[in-house]
């Protein structure tokens, strides 16, 4: 496996790479959690300076895949203001690129997203949109997997569940774009990992596709009380990161 950066084991790659198709299944399926479990797998086995960039192109790509099989259903009159706050979040947050108490911010966030799933929210308009994308890229640039955030604010526009998916999808595929960009600016050096980021992507696209098959099936029935249960789920995770973080400290 030559093919691999040296700090990889070529067990920790296959996992991975079969972690990346469940995880797209997952996403694919129910609108959200695939990132986060995503992630959090990574963590364990990935060097730490390389855990937010390598996660973010591999979520680039699953994320485009996603968007492309389902392009019809995108509810595009979101995508502008979404772009504009990305490009200020992302760029502030590799401005800020530094230690900082996440214990707050995923409390903040455990709140906001449980909110969303037993809440009602207000009307999603392009100023709500513009927050956030300026929101959700400033903190992946730090904790990497917000797609929770928007998933949450996707919900709140109530759109049916293959266009919830493809909106969703296309808004974290702009946000990884933008956060790849900005980590090149920064110096990561992503070539070393490009054959095992494509294997990821291609793993990931067969869990989208599989993923897909299962949405259109269960329809509208169950999507949203799963979507609300994995949104809790997160949360809840979220939560407990955060309590933990803050009583460490």
């Amino acid at each position: 496996m030559d093919l691999l950066p040296p700090e990889l084991e070529p067990l920790a790659a296959l996992l991975l790479i079969a972690a990346s198709m469940a995880t797209s299944f997952v996403t694919a399926a129910f609108g959200i959690g695939g990132g986060v479990m995503l992630v959090a797998l990574m963590a364990v086995l990935l060097p730490p300076a390389a855990l937010i960039p390598v996660h973010g192109v591999v979520q680039l790509g699953s994320n485009g895949g996603r968007a492309l099989i389902m392009l019809r259903h995108v509810h595009r009159s979101t995508i502008p203001p979404f772009v504009a706050g990305g490009a200020l979040g992302a760029a502030l947050g590799g401005a800020l690129f530094v230690q900082f108490p996440p214990a707050v911010v995923q409390l903040a966030l455990a709140g906001f997203i449980t909110w969303s799933a037993l809440g009602r929210l207000p009307a999603i308009g392009r100023r709500h949109v513009f927050a956030a994308g300026a929101v959700s890229s400033f903190l992946t640039m730090f904790f990497g997997a917000t797609g929770s955030f928007v998933a949450a604010t996707v919900k709140g526009m109530k759109l049916p569940p293959l266009e919830h998916v493809a909106t969703h999808s296309t808004l974290m595929t702009l946000q990884h774009l933008l956060k790849s960009v900005v980590f090149g600016f920064l110096g990561f050096a992503f070539a070393p990992w490009l054959a095992f980021v494509a294997a990821m992507i291609a793993s990931g696209f067969l869990g989208t596709v599989l993923g897909r098959h299962v949405l259109v099936r269960m329809g509208h029935r169950y999507f949203q009380p799963i979507l609300s249960a994995i949104l809790l789920l997160l949360a809840a995770r979220l939560a407990w990161s955060g309590i933990q973080g803050a009583m460490a400290g």
